[in-house]
């Protein structure tokens, strides 16, 4: 099938096509329109021209658009998992999942414009101001470019658009080249859905040609991006003085106390590490466990990989399904090579067929190897011992990265130690850092980015506070 991209609302084809093709057995689902230098320069047009109409938009009006796109969301939602599956290869269950997350999305951001964007500023508390009286209130702060990623090319792609309608802005989306398709069903959802036409552009092609030119240009007031550091922290050099949040990459690791409920951390850290063939940038990547209950967890968490179901991810017994990419299992398996090299054990796993990648434990891996200390975007988990609580929030902060970590225990002060001293943007308690609820602040530190996501938190990144100020003519 061939699909258009999405040009100010309209469906526009282009002569050169970016083939979309499966993960699991590279068949053509189809051929996406890539847009031209000609098409991004009327895309930033129509963003520029458009802000008139999107913030004039009431919050009603506003309301109204995010519930209908939640409604044609819930009509279309098999459609879309099917789409998510074919493009990225997660099973058919992990793509309802995410559907259902990206109606809680919209459904968050539509609740928001019921809520105040402001609050009354005591100007009398300050001396110099005891003749005034005032208040801020917050305004959209103009077109916004979301980059977004394969592994959630709709839910992710929801978090930067639902805020961005609920501030009343409008948007060009760069969808992942590998999973374009899904932006363009959502680009065509958002037009059913009566936002201003003009306001809605989704533009595939190369990341390095498209991305960089939108990214630079003075028309695009904030960029929300979702990807690797290295591709972030270019981005951050390229925009210049825009609003910037940054959703990076991580190693996420999970401490286990001798103390814990070891069954349910064994459960929860093999699907956190496996869930979507472990391509999460919170996959459950490192485990430090207790001397104590090491080898019992490692007993576990072998037994739990070798059962996972492996296969076609539209079957639906399938538990996971392909990596996105030959290539990328091909650099997994380098990952593992270097580790073995270096005295790591594997117990299961360690193989694959294609983009068939088997889920895989490896022990005794030294802290300097690549697969502790770079994002493996794998289904791969590392287990160490560790002699106590301490020497694992070491081994946790020993890392260029800080999105999401988290900790299994039954001591309160344990559990308070852990959330102090770990430097990440999140930590949780007796559950995987895999976990995210789409209501909550999320994002990192460090090398795994800027700001904060959650449809309340990006929307403090798409405007601009604007004070007012009011000399009380009655002062005496």
């Amino acid at each position: 099938m061939d699909y258009p991209l999405i040009l100010g609302g309209l469906e526009v084809r282009t002569l050169e096509k970016l083939e979309i093709l499966s993960p699991y057995d590279n068949s053509l689902i189809g051929k996406v329109s890539i847009a031209t230098d000609e098409i991004i320069d009327h895309a930033l047009e129509n963003v520029r021209i458009s802000f008139d109409d999107t913030r004039d938009l009431s919050a009603i009006h506003r309301e109204h658009i995010l519930n209908k796109a939640k409604d044609l969301l819930h009509e279309r939602s098999e459609e879309f998992s099917r789409t998510i599956t074919q493009e990225m290869g997660k099973t058919i269950q992990e793509s309802r999942g995410e559907v259902s997350r990206a109606l809680e999305t919209l459904k968050l951001s539509a609740a928001l414009l019921r809520e105040p964007l402001g609050e009354v500023i005591p100007f009398d508390s300050a001396p110099n101001a005891t003749d005034k009286w005032g208040f801020y209130k917050r305004f959209p702060s103009g077109p916004v470019l979301a980059i977004t990623p394969f592994n959630f090319p709709l839910n992710l792609a929801m978090h930067k658009i639902g805020p961005a309608i609920a501030a009343g802005n409008p948007i060009i989306l760069k969808p992942a080249s590998k999973t374009s398709i899904t932006g363009i069903l959502l680009g065509k959802l958002l037009i059913d859905a009566g936002y201003p036409r003009k306001a809605i552009n989704v533009l595939p092609g190369p990341g390095g040609i498209i991305g960089d030119r939108l990214v630079s240009d003075d028309r695009i007031k904030v960029v929300t991006f979702t990807g690797s550091a290295e591709v972030g922290k270019a981005i951050v050099k390229k925009a210049g003085l825009k609003h910037i949040a940054m959703e990076l990459g991580s190693n996420s690791a999970v401490i286990v106390m001798s103390d814990s409920d070891i069954l349910h951390a064994a459960n929860r850290i093999i699907k956190g590490a496996m869930a979507l063939a472990g391509q999460v940038c919170i996959s459950v990547q490192r485990v430090y466990a207790e001397l104590p209950i090491y080898e019992k967890l490692v007993e576990l968490l072998t037994l739990a990989a070798k059962n996972i179901k492996l296969g076609d991810p539209l079957n639906e017994q399938t538990e996971m399904g392909p990596m996105i990419s030959e290539a990328d299992a091909k650099r997994t398996d380098g990952l593992i090579q270097e580790a073995v090299s270096l005295g790591a054990e594997i117990t299961t796993g360690g193989k694959h067929n294609g983009t068939l990648f088997q889920p895989t434990v490896l022990i005794n891996v030294p802290q300097h190897a690549k697969i502790i200390q770079t994002e493996a975007f794998a289904p791969i988990v590392v287990i160490n011992k560790i002699s106590d609580l301490n020497e694992g929030i070491a081994l946790v902060n020993d890392s260029k990265f800080g999105l999401q970590a988290g900790i299994f225990t039954r001591d309160i002060n344990s559990a308070h130690t852990a959330f102090k001293k770990i430097d990440v943007g999140g930590v949780i308690i007796n559950d995987v850092p895999t976990f995210r609820a789409d209501i909550m602040p999320y994002g990192g530190i460090k090398d795994s980015g800027l700001g904060r996501e959650g449809p309340r938190y990006a929307i403090e990144h798409m405007t601009y506070i604007k004070v007012c100020a009011i000399h009380n003519s009655d002062y005496e």
